[in-house]
């Protein structure tokens, strides 16, 4: 069998060739501006992300895993601008006294410096170029680390505390344009005021974040939207557009109304005309949806709801490839500094899928940074050509089977 030569080793370990993707000098700036390594003299907040996202690449379940395991890089810790690894009890320290405010505004500057990066093509057929999806998901807690912050169970099953991540995404990008971290019993419709949309934009929610007075004001500032409607609405048919019945094995729009809803704008009662769609999918499930859009075609309507899937995907890839399930700290600082080290993680790891322009799933690239994060190889290699070898040694050991057969 042939000696394969070609190592592709270079001169840093693969962690320190994503940390290179991070433009320090914006961290610095941020640093500076909200003054958060003021009363740290040697657990910087540089220091304090870099040893977050060790744990977070490596999917370390505590403090204590992320300590140990930075101790055994040992020489390889200066290529990172260390000079040794954090106590856990000095890193402890950092996650319930800094703010996570530093690493939640970094990561929407990262957002800001990789735009040019993680901007695609649009979706085929959707005629909006400004097209956002918006939902929340929500991570699990003891109730004993977050006291009343989880909701009460309708059975006899135990209360678990939790908080919610709310992200509302470009869905042409598939990148968060908001973000933000609250208690899980807060009800979702109220963080629709806090979204800020441009003139013409489509956003797209399920029936969860049904709000009439905020469609209403969305109509008026010329922002569209599409979401399921909830089985109890309550509302009047003006007009039946559209109407036909579909057999057994087919699915698609089969109805189309112009409706009116009723509500309330503080003590003034007002109304609502929207456009409701009927729509069986492939499998015969039925959906109502009502969209605030007159002219685009009931079809467009239907495919844009079918892409609010993107988002349940993107929640997906947080909760599979990074340590969700355990905590480095029991505070709610500590807890959100480590939700927000995660999400510059998956944005990490996204810019590295995408300058590789591999076809490789997002949670191959995940484990093999994990499987060779202190390892010299060349990161680009790693994603794109570590298996080309296999097919090579194959076809000798093929080849020598073949050979031991012929002389029998």
């Amino acid at each position: 069998m042939g000696k394969d030569t070609d190592k592709n080793l270079v001169g840093q370990p693969i962690f320190k060739q994503i940390i290179d993707f991070l433009p320090k000098e914006k961290f610095d700036t941020l640093v500076k501006k909200l003054g958060t390594d003021k009363y740290y003299k040697t657990f910087s907040s540089w220091k304090q992300l870099i040893t977050m996202l060790f744990g977070v690449f490596n999917r370390c379940d505590s403090m204590t895993e992320v300590c140990d395991g930075m101790k055994t890089l040992q020489g390889k810790l200066s290529y990172l601008g260390l000079d040794s690894s954090p106590a856990k009890s000095t890193a402890g320290d950092g996650l319930r006294e800094r703010s996570d405010e530093i690493f939640k505004q970094f990561y929407f500057v990262l957002l800001e410096h990789f735009a040019s990066l993680l901007s695609v093509s649009r979706i085929e057929g959707i005629s909006f170029e400004k097209f956002y999806i918006f939902d929340s998901t929500t991570i699990r807690l003891f109730s004993d680390i977050l006291k009343g912050v989880g909701r009460n169970p309708k059975g006899d099953g135990k209360k678990k505390g939790g908080l919610k991540v709310h992200m509302m995404i470009d869905a042409h990008s598939d990148t968060a344009k908001f973000v933000t971290i609250s208690e899980a019993k807060m009800h979702d419709k109220k963080f629709l005021q806090h979204l800020t949309l441009p003139d013409g934009s489509m956003i797209v929610f399920d029936k969860a974040y049904n709000h009439y007075l905020q469609f209403a004001q969305w109509t008026e500032q010329n922002v569209n939207f599409v979401c399921r409607l909830k089985s109890n609405a309550v509302y009047e048919v003006q007009d039946a557009c559209f109407e036909k019945t579909l057999t057994d094995k087919e699915f698609g729009v089969f109805k189309e109304e112009h409706i009116h809803m009723n509500y309330k704008d503080g003590k003034e009662g007002k109304t609502l005309c929207l456009r409701k769609i009927s729509y069986r999918d492939e499998k015969g499930r039925g959906y109502e949806f009502i969209c605030n859009n007159l002219t685009i075609s009931a079809e467009e309507i239907a495919l844009l709801y079918k892409k609010r899937w993107n988002i349940e995907l993107l929640f997906k890839k947080l909760k599979q490839n990074f340590q969700l399930n355990y905590f480095y700290s029991e505070t709610e600082n500590g807890i959100k500094t480590q939700i927000w080290c995660t999400l510059i993680a998956q944005l990490l790891l996204q810019v590295l899928k995408i300058k590789t322009e591999t076809k490789k799933a997002f949670s191959t690239i995940a484990a093999l940074v994990r499987m060779f994060v202190i390892s010299h190889l060349d990161v680009f290699w790693v994603v794109t050509n570590c298996r080309r070898t296999y097919p090579k040694k194959a076809k000798i050991v093929s080849k020598s089977n073949e050979i031991q057969q012929n002389l029998f």
